[in-house]
């Protein structure tokens, strides 16, 4: 029995990192997210500027220099969006790893279950023994 519970405590350490592991997973998926609706929100700030200042007539130096910015916010936003898809995966990996040690530990717990239920039985009969025991003494006493 007390293998079992030191089993038991070192597999809910396990599940513990791995739960761990799988929220700072889902907080650098979600971070990423976030990034590139910045750069998204950003991208399309700049090109209602550009938009803007067109209607007033700009210059080409400043027109390039307006797609110029656009491009590496383009650029950016790829990059993040190459981020989240490998933060995507980390995600899905550290969410298998997770269910998988859960299974490990109800696995566990489960077989601590039927060990008590075995040494509870063990003890009943032990018990029920005793007390067939005890009445037949009893009867032998009585009728002898």
């Amino acid at each position: 029995m007390r293998q079992l519970d030191t089993l038991l405590k070192f597999e809910q350490d396990k599940e513990a990192t791995a739960a761990q592991k799988l929220q700072a997973a889902e907080l650098d998926y979600q971070q990423n997210q976030q990034r590139l609706k910045g750069v998204q929100d950003y991208r399309l700030e700049y090109m209602k500027r550009l938009s803007q200042r067109s209607l007033a007539g700009i210059d080409s130096a400043t027109y390039s220099h307006f797609h110029g910015f656009i491009a590496k916010l383009d650029h950016a936003a790829e990059q993040v969006q190459v981020a989240i898809k490998q933060a995507k995966s980390m995600l899905e990996l550290r969410k298998k790893q997770w269910l998988a040690q859960r299974q490990k530990v109800k696995a566990v717990e489960h077989l601590k279950e039927q060990q008590l239920k075995k040494v509870a039985l063990l003890a009943e009969k032990r018990e029920q023994k005793m007390f067939d025991e005890i009445a037949t003494q009893q009867f032998i006493r009585r009728n002898y």
